[in-house]
Order: structure tokens, then C-alpha cells, then sequence
């Protein structure tokens, strides 16, 4: 019998903006996705993703049964507590044999799109007492954390443009047109972008790259990539040197005359030559951004990808505090998380562990990404030997990927999380998939942090999943579990009230709680939910900055509101609330913090080595890669989806029109890029868009491998940007991978390459 269509409120899981939709479903299937007009967040926008929800939900080669490895080399399906047990078995033999460091942990980016990964991570990350932990935070932005952390005392304090009231807003690194933000949730990007032209604002645009948020800019600055550090600590100069800066308050901000003293050899002249931008336009930069009424700078994956990372990522900040537009409207402001949020209980400290291998330190409890090939390949106590590989794709993401998949295949145990037979998740001995997004709660835990607004939103699952599917979070729950040693039996909502239990008895135990000398067993009753990870998110709206506070609050919500108002509900925008924020040792904002200042000497280094340099040799060996995304990818797995492939979403070597010219290459021809790690026959694009000497290719592809199930994508696989990125080059402050300003040589042709 064929059902009516129903039309449902979802936001959208597939990016950071966290779009409103209404998606309308027949028989299971979602057939038509547009914009919810009455969205308190996105208010009807939507981008060609959030249009592909019902395709990519839908795709046939999506897992839909857990899978387990088989004497021939391939994958049978099998019943979920059969591969629990699996797992059990293997990741329980290699613990026992080699130890706890034996068994490492890797998750990808879904970790702040997705509920059950945030759920579950940190008690994961505990039980399992390995020190091997890597996550893509290493290879994107995790120099963002290490610079917030310092300056403010916690890792994820990060302040964002205030869009909606700024008159000035400069970007380096970013493409947020595209990206829809990153580290800054704030849908319709194009809409606030043309509001702030509208009231007379301007939009200005640092990168090497003419990108599509360039294209609509009012001033695009093309710099050498891997120079934004520099050129941000000569905005820092003339501040300085014209008295343009605004002065702190010393009992709010520490470290301003560290600041200025550090800032006095990196002056426009001295700068403008290796940053290939012009001494007046670097001092015009900064006058205009100390002029404006107010003003925020924003710096995203071109900058925090390279190797002055958290450099650059500190100097953004700086910058903020010394126009005075941090934490005021209209400036960078800190977002408001819609749950409950614990402050580090102390200061950020980096380096308590070093990795085994090249002694890399341990920022926020893990290592570089760019670290785990090396610590699987290498014997010795400590080895890894089995992964727990929670959405991610390292094979296509992670630095020097080529290496990594040969890594990959000589482990012991591998078990994977993830909808897709991937480049990475093929070398598994487990798969277990999560379920349809239509079949998936969503709720931001992470990314309301990071909003524009002060929103608070849920998203119940629009669909029953079918009998004996776990949810997401079921099937993290029961993989910490066995992690923990309880076993592939134990009930996931036995660990869920646990965590339930100790939260309550830290809230009431608190001084100065609201809810001090309440009964534990008393508010667990009052708490909602379909499930018991439902229950734990009805505990953490409660408890957030938008939260009812078990009644305390009249005007605060709970999940059960939530509920009733799918669209959300808007607290209006944000606010000022730097003294809720910061939590360094001293309690003021640290604009000089230790470790930062003891990078300096290697970027003074810099500036010196290529300042002797002179130009840059413009021949076969003088190319910069950087990489790009497109509005309709989001990293390798929308590529096995046809609705957004093709068109401009082609994975081709951008490379400027004069140096194809000069190597007698034109569009369409085949060239050979090398790099140290390796090298691959991409397609040229000639264009404009990229000065001399800078080529650019975009991340996520390399498909087609051999026991892969990605049929579509295979179609136009492109090649993998990562065999090219050098796994021995990181940011050593963060550990962040170096993606931007990769030396590589280009020429015509493929010689004896073969195209990945």
C-alpha cells in the first residue's frame, strides 16, 4: 500500500551551517528536500548538500548490516551481537598480548556533526587507557584549539564573527561561501555577506587562491601561501607603530607589551617581499581595520593546515583584542552552547606524554595524525597493532595517505564505524554501520558553540529504524563497553545511566549550584527521552545555557520542548560574556602565552631564510600546492552521490594560465605532481584564479581502489592530494598536518605514473 507523503523538520547533519529542512518522506523514502522557511536559525536557506539528503541517505552501496572479515579476504554480513563478539575476540587478543597502547583510536570530523560520537568519545577514550589517540582534529584545526586554550584557558572557547552586526569583517585562509563557515556555524553565508554590504560594511579576502568568497569581497588580497602569520604580525605592528591599537585593560588582558616588543622585527617592509603583498596595502589592511566601528578577523584551514599553525591562529586573536572587537558585538564573540558545558578544571598543558616514535607531544590527549603510520610500522613496546576507527577516512585525509593504507594492512585488528567500504574502512576486519540519517536523532553538541546565534534545536528521528538496528549511539555505547572490558553483551543503557548518575552528583554537589542539595534520584526521574541517550540529551539541554534547570529556568527548555518546536527556539544574538569565558591560571585573556612566544624565533627564521632566498625560482620546482572544497563535497564520501558530482566539483590541478603556458600545458593535459611523499597524475585546469608559482588541487579524492564499494565515485576518481603532503612536516605546537605551501614540482605529462 503506497502512504501519503509526510513532510518532517530535520536539520541538516552534512555540514557546520546546521540548516533547517523540510524533508518530505513517502514509503521510507525521502522525496523532496527544500529550505524550512520557519527555521529560527537558517530561516529557509539551504545548500545543494542539504538538497542531496534523501540521495545520499539512500545510496545502495550505504552498509546497511555489520560486516566481518572472511578467510578469503572479504566481507560477509553478519548479525550485530555476532560482531560485537567479533570485536570483542580481536581487539581483546591484541590488548592482552601487547598491552593497552597496543589498541589505538581514530575518529573523523562527524564527531561535531554527528550525536553519538560526542556522546560516547571521551568514556571511550578513557576506558581504552592507550595513549595512542588520533583524530582529524590534527590535520584541520586543531592549532585553533591550542591558540584558544592558551589565550583563553579552554580549548574550544573560539571566538566567531559577529556577522550580523560587524561593519568589517576580514578573512584569511577561509572560503566560508563555500565551507558555509568552519569553527563558525552561520547558515546563509551569501544572505549576511550581502546584509553587511547593504548597511555599508566591507568584506575583505587574504588568500592565495581567488575563491568564490573573493569573488564578492570588496578587496581580495593574493598572498605566497604559508605566509598568513607574517602578514597578520604586520597588521600587529602598524597597530603599534601608528597608535591605531586600542588600549587593554591590564586587569582583563595580560601580555600586551610581550605582544608589541615581538611584533617590531615583522614590519610591512620587512614582511612584503615574502608574503608577496605590497608594504601600503599590508598598512591599509590595518588601518582599515582599526577605523571601522567594529570589526572581526577570521582565519580557517588555509591558515591552521600550515606551518605556523597556531601562530597564525594566536595573531587572529591578538588582532581582535588590539582593534578592541573582541567580545563586543559586531567583533569576534564567544558562541553559547545550547548543553551543558564543563570548563577545564585546569590550564591547558601540552606535552604530558611524548609519542613513541619521533617524541612528538600530546596536545588535548592525542597525537599527530601525521604520527600513526610511523607507530604502527615500527616494533617495538607500544606498537599499535589494532584501530578502533571511528568516521574517518585517514587514507584520503590523513598526511602522506599512501603510506598510512600500507600501514593499515599490516595490523593485527582493525574494526571501523562507518556507513561505507572505503579506502580506509576496507582494510577492517569489522564494519559496523550506523543507520539512515532519516533513522538518526541530530542535535548540535558541539557546533552551538561555535553558532552565530543563540539557538537551541533537536532533531527526533523521522523514521523507526527497522527491528534490531541499534541507533549510533547504541553502537558506540556497546564498542566502549567492550572496550571497557564489559564485554560485547553488556546493555548500552546500563553505561548511559552511569553517566547520567555522575553528572547529576557533580551538579547538586557543586557549590553555588543551582540545584545544590537536590536529590540525584529525584531529577533522574524528571528527565525525558525514547532512549537513554535521548535522556542524557534532555540532561545537558537542561543543564545549558538555554536549559530550564529542572523548572528553576520559566523561560528555559528541555527536550521535551524541543520537541514540540521542531523550527527551535532563538535566545537572540550573542552576547558579551568573556568573564564566563576565560579560565587561564592568571584569569585574565593571555595574549602572550609561553609556548606561542617560543615559536617565534623558528617564524623569524623563516622570514630571514626566505628573505635571503630572494624571488622564488618560477621553474619546475618553484610550485606551492594548496588545497580547495567545493560547496556540493563534503570531504570523500559525497562523491559516491550523483546529485553532487560533476559540474565544478572536479578534482583537477588549478594552476595559473602564464605557468601552463610556460610548461606547454593546457586544459584537460595530464601532469605529474611530485612531492616528497610521492607523487600523481592530476588533470590541469588553467586559470586565473591561482597566481605564478601556486597550483591547487582539492582534498577527499583518490577512489577506485581495489575492495572498495563506492561504484560512483570510482566513476571520476580523481587523485588523492594527500600522497603529496609530507607526514614529517607539522605544526609543532598543535601537531597539525601541513596541507598548505607544500612544495611540489609540476610537468607535462605522466611518465611512468600511473593515475591513482
Amino acid at each position: 500500500m503506497v502512504t501519503e507523503a509526510t513532510t518532517h523538520h530535520r536539520i541538516c547533519p552534512l555540514c557546520e551551517a546546521g540548516c533547517g529542512l523540510s524533508v518530505d518522506i513517502e514509503d521510507r523514502r525521502v522525496v523532496r528536500v527544500r529550505g524550512a522557511r520557519d527555521d529560527v536559525f537558517s530561516k529557509g536557506y539551504v545548500c545543494p548538500k542539504g538538497i542531496a539528503l534523501g540521495e545520499i541517505d539512500q545510496d545502495p552501496e550505504r552498509c546497511h548490516a555489520p560486516l566481518v572479515r572472511q578467510p578469503d579476504g572479504g566481507f560477509a554480513e553478519v548479525t550485530w551481537d555476532e560482531a560485537f563478539a567479533e570485536v570483542a575476540r580481536g581487539l581483546g587478543r591484541v590488548a592482552e598480548k601487547h598491552g593497552k597502547d597496543a589498541v589505538a583510536l581514530y575518529y573523523g570530523n562527524p564527531v561535531i556533526h554527528a550525536v553519538g560520537i560526542p556522546l560516547y568519545v571521551a568514556v571511550m577514550r578513557q576506558v581504552m587507557g592507550t595513549r595512542n589517540v588520533f583524530s582529524s582534529s590534527t590535520v584541520d584545526q586543531m592549532p585553533k584549539n591550542v591558540s584558544s586554550g592558551l589565550m583563553f584557558g579552554d580549548p574550544w572557547a573560539i571566538p566567531v564573527p559577529d556577522i550580523d552586526r560587524t561593519d568589517h569583517l576580514l578573512v584569511l585562509g577561509a572560503n566560508p561561501l563555500v565551507s558555509n563557515g568552519s569553527l563558525w556555524t552561520v547558515p546563509d553565508l551569501p544572505g549576511r555577506v550581502r546584509a553587511l554590504r547593504a548597511r555599508g560594511g566591507r568584506l575583505v579576502v587574504v588568500d592565495p587562491r581567488r575563491t568564490r568568497t573573493a569573488d564578492v569581497a570588496d578587496q581580495h588580497v593574493a598572498l605566497r601561501p604559508g605566509t598568513d602569520a607574517l602578514l597578520l604580525f604586520a597588521l600587529v605592528h602598524t597597530l603599534f607603530e601608528e597608535g591605531l591599537h586600542t588600549p587593554l585593560d591590564p586587569a582583563v588582558f595580560a601580555g600586551e607589551r610581550q605582544v608589541r616588543a615581538a611584533a617590531e622585527e615583522f614590519s610591512p617592509e620587512a614582511v612584503a617581499g615574502v608574503c608577496g603583498v605590497a608594504p601600503d596595502t599590508i598598512r591599509g589592511l590595518a588601518r582599515d581595520l582599526a577605523a571601522a566601528r567594529s570589526a572581526a578577523v577570521y582565519a580557517r584551514l588555509g591558515t591552521t593546515a600550515a606551518a605556523f599553525g597556531t601562530v597564525t591562529s594566536w595573531l587572529v586573536d591578538v588582532l581582535n583584542a588590539l582593534t578592541g572587537n573582541l567580545d563586543r558585538p559586531g567583533g569576534a564573540m564567544f558562541g553559547e552552547a545550547q548543553h551543558n558545558v564543563l570548563r577545564p578544571t585546569e590550564p591547558l598543558r601540552l606535552g604530558r606524554w611524548h609519542s613513541r616514535v619521533r617524541g612528538f607531544p600530546e596536545v588535548l590527549g592525542e597525537f599527530p595524525a601525521a604520527t600513526l603510520a610511523e607507530e604502527i610500522d615500527t616494533p617495538g613496546e607500544g606498537q599499535v597493532r589494532a584501530l578502533v576507527a571511528v568516521a574517518c577516512n585517514p587514507v584520503l585525509g590523513a598526511p602522506n595517505g599512501e603510506r598510512l593504507e600500507h600501514s593499515l594492512a599490516n595490523l593485527d585488528f582493525m574494526v571501523a564505524v562507518d556507513p561505507y567500504v572505503n579506502e580506509t574502512t576496507r582494510h577492517a576486519d569489522v564494519i559496523l554501520p550506523p543507520p539512515r540519517l532519516v533513522e538518526s536523532e541530530h542535535f548540535d553538541i558541539v557546533l552551538s558553540r561555535l553558532a552565530v546565534r543563540r539557538v537551541a534545536r533537536y532533531s527526533p528521528p523521522l523514521l523507526p529504524r527497522e527491528q534490531g538496528r541499534p541507533s549510533e549511539a547504541q553502537i558506540l555505547a556497546r564498542l566502549t563497553l567492550i572496550l571497557s572490558g564489559a564485554g560485547p553483551g553488556a546493555d548500552p543503557a546500563a553505561l548511559d545511566s552511569a553517566i547520567i548518575d555522575k553528572t547529576l552528583a557533580a551538579v547538586v554537589g557543586a557549590p553555588g549550584s543551582p540545584l545544590a542539595g537536590r536529590d540525584p534520584a529525584e531529577l533522574k526521574e524528571q528527565l525525558t527521552g525514547e532512549d537513554s541517550a535521548e535522556r542524557r540529551i534532555d540532561l545537558m539541554i537542561r543543564l545549558g545555557a538555554f536549559g530550564d534547570v529542572f523548572g528553576l529556568r520559566a523561560d528555559g527548555v528541555n527536550l521535551a520542548v524541543l520537541r514540540e518546536r521542531p523550527q527551535g527556539v532563538d535566545f537572540g544574538p550573542l552576547r558579551p560574556r568573556l568573564a564566563e569565558v576565560v579560565g587561564t591560571e592568571s584569569g585574565k585573556v593571555e595574549l602572550f602565552p609561553e609556548p606561542v612566544a617560543g615559536d617565534l624565533p623558528r617564524l623569524a627564521e623563516f622570514l630571514a631564510g626566505e628573505r635571503d632566498r630572494g624571488e622564488r625560482d618560477r621553474g619546475e620546482a618553484g610550485f606551492l600546492l594548496v588545497g580547495r572544497r567545493n560547496l556540493r563535497s563534503v570531504n570523500s564520501w559525497t562523491h559516491n552521490t550523483a546529485a553532487l558530482s560533476g559540474g565544478s566539483n572536479r578534482c583537477t590541478l588549478e594552476i595559473n594560465v602564464a605557468d601552463a603556458r610556460r610548461l606547454g600545458v593546457g586544459a584537460g593535459d595530464e601532469v605529474t605532481v611530485r612531492g616528497r611523499a610521492g607523487a600523481v597524475v592530476a588533470v590541469a585546469e588553467p586559470t586565473d584564479r591561482v597566481g605564478p608559482g601556486v597550483v591547487c588541487l582539492p582534498h577527499g579524492w583518490g577512489h577506485g581502489r581495489d575492495g572498495t564499494r563506492m561504484t560512483y565515485a570510482a566513476k571520476s576518481p580523481g587523485v588523492n592530494m594527500n600522497a603529496l603532503t609530507d607526514e614529517l612536516v607539522v605544526d609543532p605546537l598543535s601537531g597539525n598536518a601541513v596541507f598548505n605551501a607544500v612544495p611540489v614540482q609540476v610537468s607535462p605529462g605522466r611518465g611512468d605514473l600511473r593515475q591513482c
